[in-house]
């Protein structure tokens, strides 16, 4: 299933200030979000139920990862939603 991306302010401002600040991640970030637009189930993604974030409806948050085994990793933090065929990406973040 194809899936349209939809951002918070929060992301969108991560998202920029990468582009500017750091291209190699931008560019793996990038890599991730086309991924989550196409193939949820792709095995990098390692997709899985964040239990400690809600969406703004008390929507189900997931995370996907953009890097593993580096250090402060980033991770996508999405839910399902607003409406059906959408994902709505909350944050873009490193890893603690």
């Amino acid at each position: 299933m194809q899936f349209r991306l939809e951002f918070s302010p929060e992301a969108e401002v991560t998202l920029l200030t990468l582009q500017e600040m750091d291209a190699k991640k931008y560019r793996r970030v990038l890599k991730t979000l086309g991924l989550m637009e196409t193939n949820l189930r792709h095995r990098s993604l390692k997709t899985h139920k964040y239990d400690s974030l809600e969406g703004p409806n008390r929507e189900d948050v997931f995370e996907a990862y953009v890097e593993n085994k580096t250090p402060a990793a980033f991770r996508i933090f999405w839910y399902y939603g607003p409406e059906p065929g959408v994902l709505t990406v909350l944050a873009i973040t490193p890893h603690p």
